[in-house]
C-alpha cells in the first residue's frame, strides 16, 4: 500500500473516468482531489500544494489539457510532478504534443486500469 499522505490530482471531466480513477487510486492508499473541467483545474494547481502525480485529460472544457500542462510546468514547485496525460486522441502527433508540452507519459483512452496503474507507481 502507498503512504495516505499521497495525493494524484486527477483532472477528467468523464464522471465514469474520473470515478474509476479515483476508486483505483484509492484503493492503493492514495488522496484524491478532482477537478472536472480546465478552468477549476488551472484555480486548483494555483492554490493547492503540489499532487505527487497529476492524471490529466487532454480535452477539457475552458482549458484544455495542453495549455493546463504548460501552467503546470511553469510552476517552480510543480516543475517535478509527475503527470501523465489521459486522452482518446491517439494520433502521434498529439503524444509528440503532450510530451513535447512536459507530459512525463500518454495513455489512450480506453486504457486497462492495471497497466495505468502500473504506469502510475513507476513514476511515484
Amino acid at each position: 500500500m502507498t503512504d495516505h499522505s499521497e495525493t494524484v490530482l486527477i483532472i477528467e471531466d468523464d464522471d465514469q473516468i474520473a470515478y474509476l480513477l479515483t476508486f483505483l487510486l484509492e484503493r492503493e492508499g492514495y488522496t484524491i482531489a478532482a477537478a472536472t473541467d480546465g478552468q477549476m483545474a488551472h484555480n486548483m494547481i494555483s492554490e493547492i500544494n503540489p499532487p505527487k502525480l497529476v492524471l490529466l485529460d487532454v480535452m477539457l472544457p475552458f482549458i484544455d489539457g495542453f495549455d493546463l500542462i504548460k501552467l503546470i510546468r511553469s510552476l517552480d514547485s510543480w516543475k517535478e510532478v509527475p503527470v501523465i496525460m489521459l486522452s482518446a486522441k491517439f494520433q502521434e502527433n498529439d503524444i509528440v504534443q503532450a510530451l513535447d508540452a512536459g507530459a512525463n507519459d500518454y495513455v489512450v483512452k480506453p486504457f486497462q486500469p492495471m497497466e495505468l496503474l502500473a504506469r502510475i507507481k513507476r513514476h511515484l
